[in-house]
């Protein structure tokens, strides 16, 4: 993945917290999504390398750096403006239902992860 397609990416999560993009929930997060939430949003550990994501996340197509920035960042600006209100209250599709608070944690940790993983 490379940048451009990581703020894509990371754009397309955003979506999913503000309610702009429900997927469906994958099957394994129904047997293990609530198990593995607890520990990966249940701490201030950051969120392991290589993690799984759902088929609707992943962007393989080209993307333009500038246009996927300004998208990010206008989703970022609205998920923090809105507060809890503004959550989706769809299931997240791997960990299923998260509370507003663990949307935000979960999102912080999210960006951050990826932002690390091009050394910004």
């Amino acid at each position: 993945m490379g940048p451009a397609q990581a703020m894509a990416h990371c754009a397309a999560t955003m979506e999913m917290a503000v309610g702009d993009n429900k997927p469906p929930r994958m099957f394994v997060g129904r047997l293990i999504g609530a198990a593995i939430k607890r520990l990966a949003i249940g701490n201030e550990e950051p969120l392991r390398r290589n993690a799984p994501t759902s088929k609707v996340l992943l962007i393989k197509d080209d993307r333009d750096m500038k246009e996927e920035q300004d998208r990010l960042c206008r989703l970022i600006d609205r998920f923090a403006a809105a507060g809890p209100a503004g959550c989706t209250r769809h299931p997240h599709t791997f960990f299923g239902r998260l509370t507003p608070e663990e949307w935000s944690v979960l999102m912080d940790k999210h960006l951050d992860h990826h932002l690390r993983q091009f050394g910004a």
